[in-house]
């Protein structure tokens, strides 16, 4: 299988050395709108690089995998789509509704396979939880609690682009609790706090937000995401029924700290971000996106589990600004959802 990657940045050289690793990826085509930066890794991984864009669709590639800038995600996933190749891309399919669903209809016009990178489908806390609630072994679940909490802010230059806390971080939770309970969210009430460093203010964005989530089924849910957690990165989520409550994201690297004299003491060595906490996770995706280029499997996060996510997040922006709760269905998209 000969596949083409665009965009060598750090997500980018984490998924291409995945792929060469695969047993069934023979050839990899790298590029970048840095040459010398896809060159180096290149050489690295025994890739091949190519000129530009341009060349990885021409050189003959069974599949595509987008890890550029997210400004380019949506035209690169509608080239693909008009060539005829399955893609795979990280998040998000593009920074606002209508490009989103104008990527979408490219696809579904086209009939080809888009799946996202949501990583946390794969790791196995998540779909331990996942099993859990399923197989009803907490019973009626009523309390999900979710946080992602990043150890130090990203460059001051990447928040403009990025969309805001909530498309760009909290949308990976949005995802997972509608993946781990099977529920859909119905509303959403969402507050953010920019009282942290200024570029968030700058950019108009919040370092740390919470939201009040209710789900179709009457259970409630909370999301917290801050850009500085001085501790470590924290991923978590509890989830509490009538019979009993587990969690996920909690072991030895975890880095929190008991107050309790008994309590467990604090991690030697906290969870430093996400490559590193969900590596496995990473390589998993990539490893079921083989499989169904292959034709081995079905797609297990399409193009419309990322708008569903998407909508989620773009509902707690309105309740941001406007101060209420804000319900799914005012929010646009829901018609390519049949909602």
């Amino acid at each position: 299988m000969r596949i083409g990657l665009i965009g060598t940045g750090r997500i980018g050289t984490f998924h291409a050395a995945a792929l060469v690793r695969h047993g069934d990826v023979g050839s990899l085509v790298l590029t970048d709108a840095d040459g010398a930066r896809a060159a180096d890794l290149a050489q690295r991984l025994g890739a091949t690089v190519a000129p530009g864009v341009d060349d990885v669709f021409s050189w003959g590639v069974d599949a595509v995998v987008i890890t550029t800038a997210t400004s380019a995600h949506a035209e690169l996933i509608g080239r693909a789509a008009r060539a005829g190749l399955p893609v795979f891309c990280e998040k998000p399919i593009a920074l606002d509704l209508p490009g989103t669903l104008a990527a979408l209809r490219e696809v579904d016009a086209t009939g080809t396979v888009l799946q996202l990178g949501f990583q946390r489908r794969f790791d196995a806390g998540y779909t331990a939880a996942r099993e859990a609630v399923l197989a009803g072994r907490l019973g009626r679940l009523h309390t999900v609690r979710a946080m992602t909490s990043d150890p130090a802010p990203p460059p001051a230059a990447y928040l403009p682009l990025s969309g805001g806390l909530y498309r760009d971080c909290l949308v990976h939770d949005f995802d997972v609790l509608r993946w781990v309970t099977g529920r859909e969210v119905t509303e959403v009430y969402a507050a953010g706090s920019d009282a942290g460093p200024a570029m968030f203010r700058e950019a108009d964005d919040v370092d740390t937000a919470a939201v009040l989530l209710t789900l179709d089924d009457g259970a409630l849910a909370t999301a917290t995401a801050t850009r500085c957690n001085g501790a470590g990165y924290d991923v978590r989520m509890e989830l509490a029924g009538e019979r009993d409550q587990i969690a996920v994201g909690l072991d030895d690297r975890t880095p929190i700290a008991s107050t309790e004299p008994a309590g467990p003491p604090a991690a030697d060595k906290p969870w430093t971000g996400f490559l590193e906490r969900f590596a496995p996770a990473y390589e998993a995706e990539l490893a079921a996106f083989v499989d169904v280029v292959a034709g081995r499997r079905e797609n297990p996060c399409d193009g419309r589990e990322a708008l569903r996510a998407l909508r989620v997040a773009e509902a707690c922006e309105v309740s941001r600004r406007e101060h209420r709760p804000v319900r799914l269905t005012e929010i646009a998209g829901g018609e390519l959802l049949g909602a």
